[in-house]
């Protein structure tokens, strides 16, 4: 006896068969934010052309519809190019649904390698502008051109209120299998701890991705429906004749036209659940002539509409949102698809796109290091505005120096940016960016804390330091100034002397290590006082000046026995045993539970074929090993320097025995315990890598007796942890066992774990067991005519400096620690060579992280309906504070820690000032969370979206509740107050 679904799935099939397939053509352009191209030649070469010829040709038709998709490039025309006209124009077509803006961040990010913080930074950038110009906000996606989807995306995609994510480039064999079975559409839950909370309606691209057909037999050959041929460069021709301009659609070309379309139509139709079929018209660089583009889509839609019976095919012009809102009333019940992600992604057996996770190693560094000095200024001048509004730190020329900034970190998520797939002056662009606005950010900085300026004093061997603390939390740490003087004294701002040491770093310089304890986004003051002489007595201070043991440079190939000489360095945490047979590290005890560990630690090299006709090749994208790695030295040197700060081993790694230069080193930091929190578990590494030989990728290996059977953990965008199966394939089973890392990769065995965090985005695999491998550089050359032609062949020459954090212990133990870790090497303490003025310290409690505190300088209302109403070109608002908390943990990570976690935000916040009002809000700010009701899709558990939200008066409107991995955003308004009191001698002349 079949049920009632059964009897109602079979009717559903019966009225399939029957009705004709809707089509819903999606006109689009794909346009990188860089790549082969700089932004500025993509605006001059077409981008502009784009929304110049779509709004006047949608303008013309009510039937034509157009998405827009990256908003870089669509303000820059908003801002500079379009006329009066033209905006009126988009106002109107955006308030009948006819334009419609998808994703609305600034960029298509990546997400391999992209951090949290700055897939919500690009996402708000984009989506404040659009709220603020237009009212709308984005509720979809369109991720079609990122290598491989993380489930991080679609978290943060419905927190932001999307109701429908779109995803394309995920591994050719799983999406074949998908294909087949129908199941290219399922409900996303990315967060195995909000599970149905933040559940997505996913839907993944057929095997045609964002493109449509392009070889046609009648047609020019790859230009399919596309009319107006090829974008060219660097102009576009005056004439508005392109290369390769498709046959046009007439009488004699329409029937071949229609004919290839409904096939193309009925073939990806066998492939969905529904009869609606999304067909994108567009692909790269594409709508700059769109009047040409229109005026021959425009007439073969007609006849195959005329011709539906025969066809079996109905065809319209859509928006992404009408194709979802179809989906939606089929009123189906969709697969729920868990945690896992589409990581790594591969295109055929041979081409696993895992080499990005390491290219450019130096723009991933100065990326993830200008964000974080973004979000050092953007917490101190919220602090600031909250105290001075009318401070003499012009609030307008402030926000410039912020939105400079934002915009720099926001466009190289781009995925061709941060991967390191763009070509050589596009990653020069992304850099340039980044260093002039980190660079005006700097200023801003020092305005802030700035009270007085020291007149006639001309003391070079006085220097004040002001150190401060962008987390909100107390922190005791290490922290490295350069000095020009052999001795040294520290002093805090109350005179007493501070733990420092001093070690030699040239003949000219010296590393000055400080240990400092600092409240939650607070700063303090240091004064050091050099001295060419050494000194007695109290008035020099606490000061140790370490002194080096260099070690005779061992040949690997004389060291067949090893560990016969083994030399301790000993923290209240570890015990690391070295051997002075190899120079390398031998073995970690945590004492806490007197567990050794085996561990070494060296380079290896991968050698990559750049010869087409020889085999597979690596390049910017794809990683494929041209056999197992080498030892990538013979000989190493060692060096340590006992403190009683902290002890440094300095190992150099030389090519060859009798080389003058070593290629690679490792410098080890190893703590000593200082103030109320115990910091002796990190194990500080930076290492120096390069210049590369060409066609040589490296990597660090760490080698462990850990019994971890190749499965280690990643995380996803620095959000959650990945488990990472070793897995055999038929072809390429090294390169596609690789996943990126971006802030944090541990392996783990039954009694211990091994953990690195690390400064900036890299490769990691677990190759061997107990193995913990991380490509840390690479640099390739290849004679493929695509590489050669738009110089995407990353011959990258530089010396590279990453550093990571290595911590080992029981699995409780570091549970407990790593993300807070991963989380404070990338927000370091950030040290300004000037006076202040002293604040009150925020500090959350330790699973909670303050993601975001900053003034945003949107002048849009809280209140959709007034914000609608009223005139869209007030003044910034500097009153309204946007602040982000996130849970870090997991449901069940930690008995303690894993719980959720209520907050008075009034009481955690007075630090700051007295909050009069708090409101909550969707992630990027655009919505008030009481007013957003996604869209709830079916599925067999038939489980529902639930928001929570403040409410009430009194201290309950301030209290909320965090649930593991929840990230809360709230609008913070505090109460009027002024302290500002500065004398009359400053100088304000830009400030």
């Amino acid at each position: 006896k079949q049920s009632p679904r059964w009897i109602k799935l079979l009717a559903s099939f019966i009225i399939r068969e029957n009705e004709p397939i809707q089509t819903f053509v999606i006109p689009h352009s794909h346009m990188d934010v860089g790549w082969v191209y700089t932004i500025q030649e993509s605006m001059h070469a077409y981008a502009a052309n784009v929304y110049t010829s779509v709004t006047e040709e949608l303008s013309k038709d009510a039937d034509r519809r157009f998405i827009a998709v990256e908003q870089e490039f669509f303000r820059l025309w908003w801002d500079t190019v379009a006329t009066d006209l033209h905006k009126k124009q988009v106002r109107q077509l955006v308030k009948e649904g006819r334009l419609e803006f998808i994703i609305g961040g600034q960029v298509m990010h990546d997400e391999a390698v992209t951090d949290l913080d700055d897939e919500i930074l690009q996402m708000t950038e984009g989506h404040g502008f659009l709220y603020e110009t237009f009212g709308v906000r984005p509720q979809f996606s369109w991720h079609v051109d990122p290598f491989g989807a993380s489930a991080t995306t679609p978290v943060l995609f419905a927190l932001a209120g999307f109701n429908a994510h779109l995803i394309s480039r995920i591994d050719y064999d799983l999406k074949d299998t998908m294909q087949k079975n129908k199941k290219l559409q399922f409900v996303w839950r990315g967060s195995p701890s909000l599970k149905e909370k933040q559940q997505i309606f996913t839907h993944t691209m057929d095997q045609f991705s964002y493109c449509t057909p392009s070889h046609l037999p009648f047609s020019n050959r790859y230009s399919g429906f596309y009319w107006n041929g090829v974008a060219l460069f660097p102009d576009p021709p005056k004439n508005g004749v392109y290369p390769n301009m498709s046959l046009p659609v007439t009488k004699e070309t329409v029937q071949a036209y229609a004919k290839t379309m409904v096939e193309n139509i009925k073939q990806r139709a066998a492939w969905f659940r529904t009869n609606h079929v999304l067909w994108p018209w567009g692909c790269d660089k594409q709508f700059y002539n769109s009047s040409v583009q229109f005026n021959n889509m425009d007439p073969l839609m007609k006849y195959i509409n005329q011709n539906s019976k025969e066809f079996g095919v109905t065809v319209q012009y859509a928006t992404l949102s009408e194709y979802f809102q179809a989906i939606h009333q089929s009123n189906l019940v969709w697969e729920p698809r868990g945690s896992e992600d589409f990581l790594p992604y591969s295109t055929e057996p041979h081409q696993a796109w895992t080499g990005f996770y390491a290219s450019r190693n130096v723009l991933k560094g100065v990326a993830r290091q200008a964000s974080s000095q973004l979000h050092a200024a953007e917490t101190l001048f919220t602090r600031y505005r909250v105290r001075f509004p009318d401070g003499p730190v012009t609030k307008d020329w402030a926000l410039d120096k912020l939105r400079a900034l934002r915009w720099a970190v926001s466009e190289v998520q781009h995925h061709d940016g941060i991967t390191g797939t763009e070509s050589p002056k596009v990653a020069d662009m992304y850099l340039q960016h980044l260093v002039q606005a980190t660079m005006g950010v700097e200023e801003l900085l020092a305005a802030l804390i700035l009270r007085y300026q020291r007149k006639g004093v001309h003391q070079p061997l006085e220097q004040h330091v002001i150190i401060y603390n962008p987390l909100a939390w107390n922190t005791t740490t290490i922290v490295n100034v350069t000095v020009s003087f052999p001795i040294a004294a520290v002093f805090d701002d109350d005179g007493q002397p501070v733990p420092a040491q001093m070690a030699a770093q040239s003949n000219v310089s010296y590393d000055l290590f400080i240990v400092v304890e600092l409240g939650g986004l607070q700063h303090r003051k240091y004064l050091i006082k050099s001295s060419e002489k050494k000194c007695s007595g109290r008035k020099c201070g606490w000061i140790y000046e370490a002194k080096g043991v260099l070690f005779e440079r061992r040949n690997i190939w004389d060291s067949m026995k090893t560990g016969r000489r083994l030399l301790p360095v000993i923290n209240e945490c570890y015990k690391l045993m070295f051997d002075q047979d190899t120079n390398l590290l031998h073995s970690i005890t945590y004492l806490q539970e007197q567990r050794r560990v085996l561990v070494t630690q060296d380079f290896w090299e991968y050698h990559a074929n750049g010869d087409t006709k020889a085999g597979p090749i690596s390049d910017n994208y794809i990683f494929s090993a041209n056999g197992s790695a080498v030892r990538a030295y013979e000989a190493v040197e060692m060096e340590i320097i006992p403190g009683k700060i902290m002890t440094e081993i300095r190992q150099h790694f030389y090519r060859w025995v009798q080389g003058p230069d070593y290629t690679y080193s490792i410098t080890t930091r190893v703590p000593e315990c200082f103030g109320s929190r115990l910091r002796c578990h990190r194990l500080e590494q930076t290492y120096s890598l390069g210049p590369l030989r060409l066609n040589t990728e490296v990597v660090l290996r760490t080698s462990s007796s850990l019994r971890n059977n190749r499965t280690l953990y990643t995380d996803d965008n620095g959000y959650q942890m990945m488990e990472r199966r070793y897995r055999k394939f038929n072809n390429n089973t090294l390169a596609r066992n690789y996943f990126p890392m971006v802030r944090a990769a541990y392996i783990e065995d039954e009694l211990s774990r091994l953990v690195l965090v690390s400064d900036r985005a890299h490769g990691v695999s677990s190759q061997a067991n107990g193995q913990l491998e991380v490509m840390l550089h690479r640099r390739l050359w290849n004679n493929l005519p695509w590489s050669l032609g738009y110089n995407l062949t990353l011959n990258d020459s530089s010396v590279v400096r990453p550093t990571l954090w290595m911590m080992l212990g029981s699995i409780s133990v570091t549970s407990k620690l790593y993300q807070r870790e991963a989380i404070e090497l990338q927000h370091r303490p950030v040290i300004m060579p000037i006076d202040h003025s002293p604040v009150r310290s925020v500090v959350l409690p330790p699973n909670l992280h303050l993601l975001s505190l900053s003034i945003p300088g949107w002048n849009y209302s809280s209140d959709h309906d007034v914000h609608l109403s009223q005139d869209l070109h007030s003044e910034p608002d500097f009153d309204r504070v946007l602040l982000r908390i996130m849970h870090l943990f997991e449901e069940g990570e930690d008995p303690e820690l894993s719980k959720p976690v209520t907050i008075n935000l009034k009481d955690a916040l007075q630090g700051i000032g007295e909050v009069k009002e708090l409101e909550e809000r969707s992630l990027t700010g655009t919505w008030d969370i009481t007013r957003l009701q996604r869209w709830n899709w079916k599925t067999a558990e038939n489980l529902k979206t639930n928001h929570k939200s403040c409410s009430g008066g009194g201290d309950e409107a301030f209290t909320v509740t965090i649930s593991p991995k929840e990230i809360r955003t709230f609008f913070v308004h505090f109460a009027s107050r002024n302290f500002w009191a500065y004398p009359s001698s400053v100088k304000t002349d830009n400030h």
